[in-house]
């Protein structure tokens, strides 16, 4: 990012953006900056957008082929393309080799895989920014950010709160926020007691609440936080499928742990948030490598027994409860 940002400062940009990773705010947020810095506001001749699989590549090139209309740059945005993945933006490849100083390229994807022929090219005549999940200090520095231009403030423990309560998604805590700052449009410190009046607890965080009560044989607090689920219409079996999948992450997590690595290496070979791996790193501790194995083929166990009708849904979910609360 701190290249982007230099571009943005300069005025200087690239022909070619790539803007790839999982952080869906971040992406869109570095759109919009081009679109802006690029093109003057209403200029709709000289900007054109392309989403999804299937882009006449022939058309694009005629239309990058064409010189910007009374302005200095011609910019065409790409997004979720599949072009970084497949061979079919083989020929925007070979393209942009040659393409004319006038015309610019924003492409925005999820995925993209680095040996091929369109990243390649992308990475030699501009740049490939990775925008992936951010750590729990970015976040509270962005968060603490947001306050303070609304003229809010909250302690640290307070955001480790809030963020333990709406998850590590930048879109959702931004959205989350702003209702917090609503709520609390009077006061100049903002509270857990504001964030629980207003916040939704996303689902993983709320599986993650079920598991922590399950771990310290909380069984009523665990059956009370499923119910609390089938009020707000989650079916069963995402839940049954939520928890097992917690316990495979804690086992994987302490695997790891036991080989030695710390939470930066263990976020990226699980492929988890360091923050979300910061909360498992404690919570595996509870339990032994055997009861969480266990606890992951009896969740798989359950599910079988629902697909072949010998068990309810309702049913599956709370024995797998307070047969794993019954272990502490």
């Amino acid at each position: 990012m701190k290249k982007l940002n230099e571009d943005f400062k300069s005025g200087k940009f690239e022909q070619v953006y790539l803007l790839y990773g999982e952080e869906g705010y971040l992406k869109k947020q570095y759109k919009k900056r081009f679109i802006k810095a690029m093109i003057p506001e209403g200029d709709t001749m000289n900007y054109a957008h392309y989403e999804g699989k299937n882009i006449p590549v022939k058309e694009v090139i005629d239309l990058a082929e064409t010189m910007p209309f009374f302005a200095e740059k011609r910019l065409i945005v790409f997004e979720n393309t599949g072009f970084f993945k497949t061979a079919a933006g083989a020929e925007l490849a070979d393209y942009i080799k040659e393409m004319p100083e006038t015309t610019y390229f924003i492409f925005v994807e999820e995925e993209v895989d680095k040996r091929n022929k369109l990243y390649k090219a992308v990475n030699t005549k501009g740049y490939a920014a990775a925008l992936t999940m951010q750590d729990e200090e970015v976040l509270k520095r962005w968060i603490g950010q947001i306050l303070r231009r609304e003229g809010k403030e909250m302690s640290g423990a307070t955001i480790s709160y809030f963020l333990g309560k709406v998850g590590t998604d930048m879109e959702n805590i931004q959205r989350e926020l702003e209702k917090v700052i609503c709520y609390g449009i009077d006061k100049a410190t903002l509270t857990r007691e504001e964030i629980d009046a207003v916040c939704v607890t996303q689902l993983s965080n709320h599986i993650f609440d079920m598991v922590d009560a399950v771990a310290t044989g909380n069984q009523r607090k665990a059956l009370d936080l499923y119910y609390e689920l089938i009020a707000l219409k989650e079916p069963p079996m995402r839940i049954l499928y939520m928890l097992t999948r917690q316990y495979r992450s804690l086992y994987f997590v302490k695997a790891l742990m036991n080989q030695g690595y710390g939470k930066k290496e263990i976020a990226s070979k699980a492929g988890l948030h360091p923050f979300v791996v910061g909360k498992s790193m404690v919570q595996c501790k509870r339990f032994r490598m055997g009861q969480l194995r266990q606890s992951m083929e009896e969740g798989a166990g359950l599910e079988q027994a629902v697909k072949t009708g010998t068990l309810s849904e309702n049913l599956a979910v709370e024995l797998f409860i307070v047969k794993q609360s019954e272990k502490r």
